[in-house]
């Protein structure tokens, strides 16, 4: 009797896909797959696949390649209770297959994997990943607000909009608000003013009066690294004032 093996991922799709695309495919696959997972078993088994494809090689090796992509994003981890050799797929991994926003919510994580400014990294960032992105992206606006307040030294009555006019008021006739970058073109010193302007305007201030529904992890995550631009911009203005005080 002749053994038929049956790939992980079909020739065509490895041949056409980039890794991670393919690792995804690959984690369904190992998903459903009984028992603990091994890696040279899966290689074993898709080289038999592949015997009669002319490039049974580079299948094989993207489909290495893959395994190696979903270790590395902890997808797929070590079984604990067996040898070096075997694994199994993780907690996270487990998640995005069986959750229909599995993959946006994978995606939206990596877009914060990265270091955040240090206002954002406690609150905000946990929020986001208890999946509570209405809390925090407020907390992450609010974040700015309280940096653009303590770095201009202007009064508590102003709040949200009106703090990022007074703020960064453009210099007219030698006078300007205090995070205003006296020495940039007057239009660059307008689009600053109304960036940060806008970003209360559209994102703190309406989750300050009303309940607003952040469905989409990945817009969540975006009006975090937007968040973390400003605290960065805000940063720059006080090296600004540090250096025009020397």
């Amino acid at each position: 009797m002749n053994l038929r093996y049956i790939p992980p991922v079909e020739a065509e799709r490895l041949r056409q896909l980039p890794t991670r695309d393919i690792a995804l495919l690959l984690l369904k696959h190992l998903a459903g797959t009984p028992g603990y997972l091994q890696y040279t078993g899966t290689m074993m088994s898709a080289r038999q696949a592949f015997q009669d494809e002319p490039d049974t090689n580079t299948l094989v090796e993207r489909l290495s390649d893959a395994w190696c992509w979903l270790e590395a994003h902890a997808l797929l981890t070590r079984e604990p209770s067996q040898s070096e050799a075997f694994r199994r797929v993780s907690r996270d991994g487990m998640d995005l297959v069986n959750d229909p926003q599995g993959i946006t919510r994978f995606e939206a994580r990596e877009r914060l994997s990265g270091p955040l400014h240090p206002a954002l990294e406690g609150t905000v960032r946990t929020n986001f990943h208890l999946g509570d992105y209405e809390t925090a992206c407020f907390a992450a606006m609010k974040a700015v607000e309280v940096a653009v307040r303590d770095a201009s030294g202007l009064d508590n009555s102003l709040v949200g909009v009106p703090l990022m006019r007074a703020a960064f008021q453009p210099y007219r006739n030698g006078k300007g608000g205090p995070l205003a970058d006296a020495g940039a073109e007057g239009g660059e010193q307008e689009a600053a003013s109304a960036l940060f302007a806008g970003a209360m305007g559209a994102f703190k201030n309406p989750s300050s009066h009303r309940t607003v529904d952040f469905d989409d992890p990945i817009e969540a995550a975006e009006i975090i690294q937007f968040a973390d631009l400003l605290l960065r911009q805000v940063e720059r203005a006080k090296r600004r004032q540090a250096a025009a005080a020397v």
